[in-house]
Formats: C-alpha cells, structure tokens, sequence
C-alpha cells in the first residue's frame, strides 16, 4: 500500500488468547440465558448456541430474530466476570507492536462495549487505538454482515482499500477481502483461504510481515 495504513484488529483471538479461560466463560453464560429465556435444557440450550453462531456468526444475532431477546440486555448478563483481569491470557509484548505498527488502529469487534473497553484496559493498549467499533455502535450488526464493515467504513471516513483487517476468523475476513481490504488470518494451523492475503501464527509478527502487504 502506498497510502496511510487503517489497521482493523478484531478483539478476541487477535489482541489476546480468549479460548483458554473467556470463551469457555461465556459460552457457559449464553447457555444459562437460553436455558433461562427459553426454557430448554442444557443439551438443547447448547445446540442452539452453536448453531445461531454457525449460522449468524453471533448467537445474539439468532437470538433478536428468532426470540424476540433484547440484545443489551443479551450482551451485559453473557459478559459478566468475577475477576475478568485473572482470566486475560496476552502477551505484553502488545504495547510495542502497536506502538511500531504505522497507521491509525481501530478496534473492531463483536463484543459489546464494556467488556472490550476492559479487556482493552487489562492489555494496556487503550490509549493506542484511534477508535472502537464494538457490537453497539455497529447497531447489533455483527461481522460477517457487510453492514457492520460498512457502518465503521462510514464512520470512520475512510475506504476499504485503505484498510488491513486483522482478524482470526476467516468468515469475517471473506467479508472484508470482497470489499476490497487486505486481510491478515490470524491462526496456528495450515490452512489458508483463497481471500486470505496474509497468515500470520500471532499479531506480534505483523511489524515483520509489513513488506507482504
């Protein structure tokens, strides 16, 4: 790119390992609200979780259409930790990368605001982000919806070719190659889709990987 970068980074998998201690943690919270809201049990409470993620790329996107469930009130008991700061699994050496990553830097996630902002704080890496994009502002649109990339492009003034999405979920970032961004998968394993410019094992290699972009 021989324009000013806009770096695009998703939250969870991307900024911090969120599989090890978080997921499990919401997952667990989002089927006692189905279970709760609903009324199935555990079994099926699971199944359709799952498959409202599968199919939505968010359960709380098949949760609004489906339940009529109110998406704040979905996101604020699904996201609720005892001691959110001892389950945050990251690697300190975020700060540094940001900081010698050229370009603005945006945040942009399907976790609602509150547990972005404090997973943010927790990195230390608040202050180096131009902006954030989380579930509310994207008006309860979730990645891979093209509404979501759509309302932040708008917002931010800015357009997709500018932009470099940084993400480990390759459905999202099939989205964002179609809209013409450059698109880095974060992941461990082999495999690399065809709109995948860039796999990177972890974000902390991107400063090194500039000259693949």
């Amino acid at each position: 790119m021989s324009f000013p970068r806009i770096w695009l980074f998703d939250l969870d998998n991307t900024l911090h390992d969120a599989s090890s201690r978080i997921f499990p943690h919401i997952n667990r919270s989002m089927r006692e609200y189905i279970e709760e809201h609903i009324g199935v049990d555990e079994v099926e409470a699971t199944r359709i979780r799952q498959d409202y993620w599968a199919r939505y790329g968010a359960t709380l996107l098949g949760m609004v259409r489906h339940h009529g469930t109110d998406p704040g009130h979905f996101l604020w008991h699904t996201h609720q930790f005892e001691n959110l700061r001892r389950l945050v699994v990251h690697d300190g050496a975020l700060r540094g990368m940001l900081r010698r990553l050229p370009g603005r830097k945006i945040v942009f996630s399907n976790a609602p605001r509150h547990y972005t902002e404090a997973i943010l704080d927790i990195l230390g890496v608040r202050r180096l982000f131009d902006a954030v994009w989380c579930i509310e502002r994207l008006r309860f649109q979730p990645k891979p919806l093209p509404e979501a990339f759509r309302r932040l492009l708008h917002g931010e003034r800015v357009r997709p070719q500018q932009c470099v999405f940084v993400e480990d979920t390759p459905a999202n970032l099939k989205t964002a190659k179609r809209l013409g961004m450059k698109t880095v998968l974060i992941a461990r394993g082999t495999r690399v889709p065809a709109w995948v410019d860039l796999r990177l094992k972890s974000a902390l290699d991107l400063p090194r990987a500039l000259h693949k972009l």
